[in-house]
C-alpha cells in the first residue's frame, strides 16, 4: 500500500510540474510571434489604460494599434476578484481558458500576460509586429465564459 501511495504522489507531483512549467508549450499563447513580441519599455509609442472589473468586462473591449507600434498597457483591476489580461489569438485563449478550468491555481508569468489582485494596477508592454485582429482575455476559471475578453485590431 505504501508503494502505491508513493507512486501516486510522484505521478501527481510530476503532472503538476508539467502544468505549472512555462516555456514553448502550446497552452501558453504568444510564444510563436503570431501577433507580436514583448516590447521594449524605452520604445513605447503609446499608453492604453485598460480596466478589468468584477462585471467580467474589460474597458475598453476593443483597441486599435498600428503594426510595429509598441504599446504600454496600464491595467487596473477595479474589482475585488483576481483578474488577468492575456494577449493571444482567439483559438489560443479559448484553449487556455479550458485548461485553466482543470488547473485553476495555475499562475502566469509570461510577457504577454498580467495577473492582478483586486484593486491593483500593473503594466504590460507589447510590440505588435503583424497586422490582423487579435484578442485579449481573462483566463481565470469562468471569467472568459462570462464574456471577459476583447479585440485588438492591428493595422
Amino acid at each position: 500500500m505504501k508503494v502505491v501511495l508513493a507512486v501516486c504522489s510522484v505521478a501527481l507531483m510530476l503532472g503538476s510540474a508539467q502544468v505549472l512549467a512555462h516555456g514553448d508549450d502550446p497552452h501558453h499563447p504568444g510564444h510563436d510571434d503570431t501577433f507580436g513580441k514583448p516590447g521594449d519599455p524605452t520604445k513605447v509609442s503609446r499608453t492604453v489604460d485598460v480596466d478589468m472589473s468584477d462585471a467580467m468586462r474589460f474597458t475598453p473591449a476593443t483597441i486599435s494599434v498600428k503594426k510595429g507600434e509598441t504599446v504600454r498597457f496600464v491595467v487596473k483591476n477595479s474589482g475585488e476578484l483576481k483578474h488577468e489580461m492575456v494577449l493571444g489569438t482567439a483559438k489560443e485563449l479559448r484553449e487556455h481558458a479550458e485548461l485553466m478550468k482543470k488547473f485553476p491555481e495555475m499562475e502566469h508569468e509570461d510577457p504577454n500576460q498580467l495577473s492582478l489582485d483586486g484593486g491593483k494596477t500593473g503594466e504590460l508592454v507589447w510590440q505588435f509586429t503583424r497586422s490582423g485582429t487579435f484578442d485579449f482575455a481573462c483566463l481565470r476559471p469562468g471569467h472568459f465564459d462570462a464574456g471577459m475578453h476583447g479585440k485588438i485590431a492591428v493595422r
